[in-house]
């Protein structure tokens, strides 16, 4: 049986080696948001019985690759971070039976490349990042990235697309209606559904108190 690596000892190496590679990242993705999702993979990984040896670095080495949020290319940065943890893991003497694992928990944790987790592992890393981006958190990094890419905040005749459809290449709060409400149900293990929802009522609480605040606007979807 391999020994397990020591993995206080090897997150420091974690952190050093995404350094560099964070520089230019979108501000939802730098090393707070790693670290965020490390302490949440850990906390996952404990009601799951994961492996630690794999979860660990998966979680840390999630976003070496960044990709901007507008570019044609968002739907591979996962695989490129995948590819470029496992070189990083292999040359610097990780245990090369956890490599293979590694990088599916990489590959498989990003919403745009649509792979399904396969590994109890790779479940509980898609979780903990897909749960960054819920909750108060999830507000502010959603608020961050369209500041960085110059959007409006929302459609001015129509802050909440409840008839016409969200469009959020243009405005902010539609990203609410095209991906974060809609995590809660694409979680994977039991913890982060439970959490997931939790996060997501706080976010619809911010959608009523904004619409009360910007007119009385209703931000729930009309049904039909």
């Amino acid at each position: 049986m391999p020994t397990p690596p020591d993995l206080a000892s090897w997150e420091r190496r974690f952190e050093d080696f995404l350094g560099p590679r964070l520089e230019g990242a979108d501000p939802a993705h730098d090393l707070a948001h790693v670290r965020r999702v490390v302490t949440t993979a850990k906390r996952l990984a404990a009601t799951e019985s994961a492996r630690l040896e794999v979860v660990v670095p998966a979680a840390w080495l999630h976003d070496c690759v960044t990709v901007p949020k507008d570019s044609p290319r968002r739907s591979s940065a996962s695989a490129d971070a995948a590819e470029s943890a496992g070189a990083f893991l292999l040359d610097a003497g990780y245990s090369a039976d956890c490599v293979p694992d590694v990088r599916h928990a990489i590959e498989a944790h990003s919403f745009s490349a649509g792979i399904a987790p396969e590994t109890v592992e790779a479940r509980v890393v898609q979780d903990a990042d897909r749960l960054d981006a819920l909750g108060a958190i999830g507000i502010a990094r959603c608020l961050m990235v369209g500041g960085a890419l110059d959007l409006a905040l929302h459609h001015p005749h129509e802050p909440f697309p409840v008839r016409r459809q969200p469009d959020d290449s243009r405005f902010v709060i539609d990203h609410f209606y095209v991906k974060l409400l809609r995590l809660a149900d694409t979680m994977q293990t039991s913890a982060g559904r439970a959490e997931g929802r939790r996060r997501s009522r706080s976010m619809e609480d911010y959608l009523r108190q904004l619409g009360t605040e910007i007119g009385d606007h209703d931000p729930r979807p009309k049904a039909g």
